[in-house]
């Protein structure tokens, strides 16, 4: 069920970015508070590359994420990332334990340590890729509306059904 929702939400993220133009990928936006919509899509991207790389070393820190250049200026490598975590997640992995790490001070400090999982980790990852959607959602209804988006882009899975359940 993760698995298939995460690959969901990257598929359409796959679309959208499939149709930004190579120049509006990297250009700053007002609706983004001056950041690119390819930093959003590098960010989103690289909380799953944390979670993935943690498998090995059992602990994931999303403060440690590489911060690549190359995935928010290069469409077509976004893309090829996208195209990867996808292929992962068809793998099905199965739940084991990790260690969440994070550091919530805004100064040098220590990190702090707690229980996690990876299933828990991957519906953190679901639910962070779907706010970073609706805030691409903005920029593309305000400055990049050529992007056809689907139906559903930056909506929460909850949020549908509520919404259904709602109609007359």
């Amino acid at each position: 069920m993760l698995h298939s929702s995460a690959k969901d939400l990257l598929s359409q993220l796959e679309i959208v970015v499939n149709a930004c133009k190579d120049e509006d990928f990297a250009r700053p936006l007002d609706e983004l508070s001056k950041s690119t919509f390819g930093q959003h899509i590098r960010h989103t991207l690289e909380f799953f590359i944390c979670l993935f790389d943690a498998r090995n070393e059992g602990v994931v820190n999303y403060d440690q994420r590489k911060h690549d250049t190359l995935i928010e200026t290069d469409r077509k490598l976004a893309l090829s990332v996208i195209s990867s975590i996808i292929t992962f997640l068809e793998k099905d992995q199965e739940d084991f334990e990790l260690v969440f790490e994070a550091n919530y001070s805004e100064e040098d400090g220590q990190d702090f340590q707690m229980k996690s999982s990876f299933y828990r980790e991957l519906a953190y990852n679901i639910e962070h890729a779907i706010h970073h959607m609706a805030l691409l959602k903005v920029a593309v209804k305000q400055s990049l509306n050529y992007i056809s988006l689907p139906e559903h882009f930056g909506v929460a899975s909850s949020t549908v059904r509520y919404r259904a359940s709602t109609k007359s």
